[in-house]
C-alpha cells in the first residue's frame, strides 16, 4: 500500500486537514513532507529498488522531507524580530 504515490497524496492532504483543525503550524510539515513523498514515488526519479516497496526506506525519505519542510517553513514563517509582545507597566500597580 505504501508504494503507491497518490496513498502518500492523501495522507499529506489529510495531515493538511489535521492542520487546519489545529492551527499553530503543527503539521505542515508532515503534510508537505508526505505529498513530497507521493510526488518522487510517481515521478521514479528514484534509482530502481531504491525506494520501491520498501516501507522503512519510504518513512526515512518521508522524515527527511518533512523536517527539510519545517525548517524551510520555519525559516520564512518563523519568529521575526520585534514581535515580542513587552509589558513595561503592570495594570495592577494602579
Amino acid at each position: 500500500m505504501w508504494e503507491v504515490w497518490w496513498v502518500w497524496v492523501a495522507a499529506g492532504m489529510a495531515i493538511a486537514i489535521i492542520e487546519v483543525l489545529a492551527p499553530g503550524y503543527l503539521f505542515v510539515g508532515f503534510a508537505l513532507g508526505a505529498v513530497a513523498t507521493g510526488l518522487i514515488l510517481l515521478s521514479g526519479v528514484w534509482p530502481a529498488g531504491w525506494i520501491d516497496g520498501s516501507l522503512p526506506r519510504h518513512l526515512l525519505v518521508f522524515a527527511v522531507l518533512s523536517v527539510a519542510a519545517w525548517l524551510a517553513l520555519r525559516q520564512l514563517l518563523g519568529i521575526r524580530r520585534g514581535q515580542v509582545k513587552t509589558f513595561d507597566r503592570d495594570i495592577n500597580e494602579d
